[in-house]
């Protein structure tokens, strides 16, 4: 996997950078530094403009992975880039002229139960605009295999801007109101960088002249938005009706949970930034060999990859919570087994997405998008009110569950291909035994020193067995590099 396993290398140390900043961000700088209600206000905030991020793009983002390979000459591809540009900033004139008319009623709706929401709603529009038009650019570089910087300013560059925030704010350098149009100002940096960097490795030319298939695109183009709007949804929706049907604080538990859960996900994360333009070329190519192989080889290692940092949150997460001793946030302790098993359930899917996704069956995107949607909000009406922060976390996993297997379904039917295999069951194996193993045995120790011994010995464990099993080519060939290299020193 070359270029997917030298960029995701890259990509992980991005991200990994991101999820250190983030935990540092959620777990102790949002907690001490502002205290429950304040972080459950911005988190409420951020996750209220990702809601209304995908009607701004639209889906082109996914359209320029998706018909880029059928562009054969530049002036095809800058009218494909031209499009991209052109049709969010109309959409979002427009968004913004009836957001304006309507103010104090969307102002009444969103702050419902949280005045406070309402009062700095304007951060939804402008971090929303400023995201969406971020993800185009960003896939603009995608589709030419430079994804690395991208992703640095994707994953670690709010992550950062946060933190940089959080401690001139702890230090009273910021009040609410500048730390809120700091962190927009921040946005709009990062979207001005991305920009520079993509005109810098490809300068169109810009032209108002539609793409041959602009038909096709539209088309494409608005069932991903109607996709991405369900899939917005359903990573958000929990937050804001625990907002709505509880309190913000317990917004703040819940989120800082998903964020120690969602770890689990980084491996992906940092592996689908490349892997999708290369599954999009396969697919074009009717390369089904390749297509299976990347599937089989991309479910291997993030099972693998996730199944490890699966192992490490939720055997130490007793003692990680003890350590960090914030009163309140142990509500959401079940939270990260219940949302960590859904990840890892969904890593073990592989690049399946961008199968589908990139593939004439584009068009059922939006269906599991859309029943994704539903089901969400019903079960988290009916869970969150019978169990709480709890209930929101079944939701998520019983969505989580239902529609990967949808997928599944779907592509074993049409390309006769599945994620599965002999190494899956191995994988699985040694996760489940090692889980067993651990969950039974007590470190008396301190919190933090319990937490490394712990992490030490079954990191050590999980890679022996995983190189004694050939679990995956890749890891093989990562852990000999790895004792190769030592030995030379």
């Amino acid at each position: 996997m070359g270029i997917i396993a030298r960029q995701s290398f890259f990509n992980s140390i991005s991200i990994a950078l991101a999820f250190l900043i983030g935990a540092i961000n959620t777990v102790f700088f949002y907690p001490k530094f502002m205290g429950s209600e304040y972080q459950g206000l911005i988190v409420t905030l951020l996750a209220l403009s990702n809601l209304i991020q995908p009607f701004i793009s639209f889906g082109v983002q996914h359209a320029l992975i998706k018909f880029y390979p059928t562009c054969k000459t530049k002036e095809e591809l800058d009218r494909l880039l031209s499009l991209s540009i052109t049709l969010p900033l109309i959409i979002f004139l427009s968004f913004l002229t009836i957001s304006l008319y309507f103010k104090a009623e969307i102002i009444s709706f969103i702050a419902s139960k949280n005045t406070a929401i309402g009062k700095y709603a304007f951060l939804i529009i402008a971090v929303a605009f400023s995201t969406a038009m971020f993800e185009i650019f960003y896939n603009w570089l995608r589709i030419q295999l430079y994804s690395v910087f991208g992703n640095f300013l994707k994953e670690f560059y709010p992550r950062a801007l946060i933190f940089f925030l959080l401690v001139i704010y702890a230090f009273d350098g910021l009040s609410l109101d500048s730390f809120i149009s700091a962190l927009i100002v921040g946005y709009y940096l990062r979207l001005i960088l991305v920009i520079l960097y993509a005109l810098i490795n490809y300068k169109p030319k810009f032209s108002f002249t539609l793409p041959n298939e602009f038909k096709s695109i539209l088309s494409y183009s608005f069932l991903i938005f109607m996709s991405g709007t369900a899939a917005s949804l359903i990573l958000d929706i929990d937050k804001s009706m625990i907002s709505n049907v509880l309190t913000v604080e317990n917004v703040a538990y819940y989120s800082v949970a998903v964020f120690i859960a969602s770890v689990i996900e980084f491996p992906g994360r940092a592996m689908f930034q490349i892997i999708s333009p290369l599954v999009a070329k396969a697919l074009n190519e009717n390369d089904d060999q390749r297509l299976n192989s990347l599937l089989k080889k991309s479910s291997n290692n993030l099972l693998l990859t996730s199944g490890l940092l699966f192992l490490l949150i939720n055997l130490n997460l007793t003692d990680f919570y003890e350590w960090v001793n914030l009163a309140g946030y142990t509500k959401a302790l079940n939270v990260v087994f219940i949302i960590s098993f859904g990840k890892l359930f969904s890593m073990s899917m592989g690049c399946l997405n961008n199968i589908i996704t990139n593939s004439k069956y584009y068009h059922y995107v939006f269906l599991f998008s859309t029943t994704s949607a539903v089901l969400a909000i019903l079960l988290n009406i009916y869970f969150i009110k019978l169990y709480g922060i709890i209930g929101a976390a079944y939701a998520t996993l019983i969505v989580m569950v239902l529609i990967n297997l949808m997928k599944i379904l779907l592509v074993q039917f049409t390309f006769k291909i599945n994620p599965f295999g002999k190494k899956t069951i191995l994988i699985l194996l040694v996760i489940f035994t090692l889980h067993l193993i651990f969950s039974h045995i007590d470190l008396d120790f301190p919190p933090i020193i319990s937490l490394v011994l712990r992490s030490l010995l079954i990191g050590l464990l999980f890679s022996f067995i995983s190189y004694l099993l050939k679990l995956t080519e890749d890891f093989q060939i990562f852990l000999t590099n790895l004792i190769s290299f030592k030995k030379k020193f």
